[in-house]
């Protein structure tokens, strides 16, 4: 909608610089405002719904980040059941001139003790990652997922982790990377203020369809309680759209 309305635009705008009679300029002009008006309209429209569901999707990480630690502190039925972190001193044999595509998305959260990234690749085997922890960085490679080598590094964190804490978690559809912070308290950001080699995002990519496509996959993977919670997410989402949309027509 937005598109064909701001193609509709130009065009006007086209017609309004070749017009010549003062009528036809005049009625130009007008078409241009109101359709200004609702190009507008329907950006402001869209930037409050992709904030709506950031807000929505930062509370299904925390949730989802709040039954995995619950998880892991009930005691097992038996050792199969719990995949095996991936310490600092384990690393798979790994071949140095093996290339490797980077993970430049990803998703991450905090509580005060440590931070967990999100990775989500399907295929990843447990015996096949190799982990590099050190105090503000790591790095972390997964090897043959689906024929490919993948690596998610951070070249330097925002503070100080503990590196003989932090592991490698393996579930079906994505990697929990866990960092366990050296001093308690909230990180204001990933990344240090000086760090240059942060990934690159795409900017022709609609950031609507990263947050989409997390959510899918979370959704796909989740229990009853998740189901519910990212489903609510996207009909208040849309509601809070069709609302706007109709206060514009009033």
């Amino acid at each position: 909608m937005a598109e064909e309305l701001a193609l509709d635009l130009e065009e006007l705008r086209q017609l309004h610089s070749s017009a010549k009679r003062p009528r036809i300029l005049s009625l130009i002009s007008s078409e241009i405002r109101s359709l200004e008006k609702q190009v507008s309209s329907l950006q402001a429209q869209e930037i409050a719904c992709f904030i709506h569901l950031c807000s929505w999707f930062q509370q299904i990480l925390q949730l989802q980040a709040s039954k995995e630690d619950v998880n892991a502190a009930a005691p097992p039925p038996t050792a199969s059941q719990i995949p095996t972190p991936i310490s600092t001193s384990v690393k798979a044999p790994i071949n140095r001139a093996l290339n490797y595509v980077s993970v430049s998305s990803f998703s991450w959260d905090q509580d005060m003790d440590k931070v967990k990234i999100y990775v989500f690749l399907e295929g990843v085997e447990q015996e096949k990652i190799q982990t590099d922890f050190k105090p503000l960085s790591f790095d972390v490679k997964f090897h043959d997922v689906k024929g490919k080598n993948y690596r998610c590094a951070v070249p330097k964190l925002n503070k100080e982790i503990v590196p003989e804490k932090c592991k490698v978690v393996v579930k079906p559809t994505r990697v929990i990377i866990s960092l366990f912070k050296a001093s308690k308290g909230d990180w204001p950001d990933l990344y240090s203020k000086e760090d240059k080699l942060k990934p690159n995002l795409d900017k022709e990519q609609d950031p609507m369809a990263g947050i989409m496509d997390l959510m899918k996959n979370m959704y796909e993977e989740g229990d009853d309680e998740m189901k519910r919670t990212i489903a609510k997410a996207w009909t208040d989402a849309r509601s809070v759209k069709a609302e706007d949309a109709l206060k514009s027509y009033r």
